[in-house]
C-alpha cells in the first residue's frame, strides 16, 4: 500500500492534476449566485512550504508546479488552479504550495461554507492555525466520512465534497466506495471528488470496476500516469472519480489533460485516461 502523507508531496504531479479539477469544479459552481458548501474529508495541513525537510527529502513538487511555475504559455483553463498557489507566493519564488483546503478558500468566496475534518495531530493543528478567526470553517479532528455523514444534505442543497484518502491501510479504496455510496444516498446531487494514485493498474482496475457497479450514475473518471506502470513500489500516475461533475468539465480536461501530459511526463509513455465509468 502507499502511504501518501501530504507534507512529503506537496507540489507533486499528482498535487497539479487533483487541484486543477478542484479548482474547476468550484469555478463552476461559483456561476451560479446560490451558495454552496465545500467539504474535505482528509484536509492535511493547509499549506507547505517547499524548503523544509519533509519536501526536499523527496523534491517531488520539482516535478510537479515547479515545471509550470514559470511558464508564460499557460492555458487559460489553469489560471484558477495557478491563482490560489500564487496567492501564497507574490513574488517570483515558488515557496508555499496550497492543500486542498487553501485551494478552495482562494476561490469560495466569502459567502460559502468550508467543512473540514483532519485526524493526524500535527496537520489538524497546522490547519486551526491557517484558518484560526475564519467563522465561514468549521474544523472537526474526526473521520473524515463519519464527519461526512454528520454535513450531508447540506442546507445550501449544493456541495463539492473532495475526498483525498492517505492510503495506508488495505481498506481504504473500499472505505472510499462505501463512503461515497452512503453519502450519495443522502444527498444525490452533491459532486463528489475521489483522488486515488496509480500504484498497481490491476489494483485500480478492480476499484473502479467495483465503483461502477454501485447503482450510481453520472461517474467520470480521470488520470494522468506521467511514467509506464510499473509492478514496483511507487505511485507512477494518478486520477480522479467524479460523480455529479459539471457539465463543462469533461470538455475542459480533453482541452487540457494533453498539455499537461506533456509538461509533467517524467518519459514517453506518458498517458491520460479520460472516460465515463457510468454515464448519466
Amino acid at each position: 500500500m502507499l502511504s501518501y502523507r501530504h507534507s512529503f508531496h506537496a507540489g507533486n504531479f499528482a498535487d497539479v492534476l487533483k487541484h486543477t479539477v478542484q479548482s474547476l469544479i468550484i469555478e463552476s459552481l461559483q456561476q451560479k449566485p446560490t451558495p454552496f458548501v465545500y467539504v474535505d474529508t482528509h484536509s492535511a495541513a493547509g499549506r507547505y512550504n517547499l524548503s523544509d525537510s519533509k519536501s526536499e527529502k523527496t523534491g517531488e513538487y520539482k516535478q510537479g508546479i515547479a515545471r509550470l511555475w514559470h511558464r508564460n504559455d499557460i492555458p487559460e483553463l489553469m489560471r484558477p488552479y495557478l491563482s490560489t498557489v500564487q496567492a501564497l507566493n507574490p513574488t517570483d519564488k515558488l515557496q508555499y504550495y496550497p492543500g486542498s483546503p487553501m485551494v478552495a478558500k482562494t476561490l469560495i468566496g466569502h459567502h460559502n461554507r468550508m467543512e473540514l475534518t483532519e485526524l493526524h495531530p500535527t496537520d489538524i493543528e497546522l490547519l486551526r492555525q491557517e484558518f484560526s478567526g475564519d467563522r465561514k470553517v468549521r474544523i472537526q479532528q474526526i473521520d473524515g466520512y463519519k464527519g461526512l455523514k454528520a454535513t450531508l444534505p447540506p442546507a445550501q442543497r449544493r456541495a463539492l465534497v473532495l475526498i483525498d484518502p492517505p492510503y495506508e491501510l488495505k481498506t481504504e479504496h473500499d472505505d472510499a466506495i462505501n463512503g461515497i455510496v452512503a453519502s450519495h444516498k443522502r444527498f444525490a446531487t452533491g459532486i463528489y471528488a475521489l483522488w486515488y494514485p496509480m500504484v498497481s493498474r490491476a489494483q485500480v482496475n478492480r476499484f473502479c470496476e467495483k465503483f461502477a457497479k454501485q447503482g450510481i450514475r453520472n461517474i467520470l473518471r480521470i488520470e494522468l500516469c506521467v511514467k509506464a506502470d510499473t509492478n514496483e513500489f511507487g505511485m507512477t500516475g494518478s486520477g480522479m472519480i467524479i460523480v455529479n461533475p459539471p457539465w463543462k468539465l469533461e470538455q475542459q480536461m480533453q482541452q487540457l489533460l494533453p498539455w499537461l501530459t506533456e509538461q509533467l511526463k517524467q518519459d514517453d509513455s506518458a498517458k491520460f485516461t479520460l472516460e465515463w465509468l457510468v454515464p448519466e
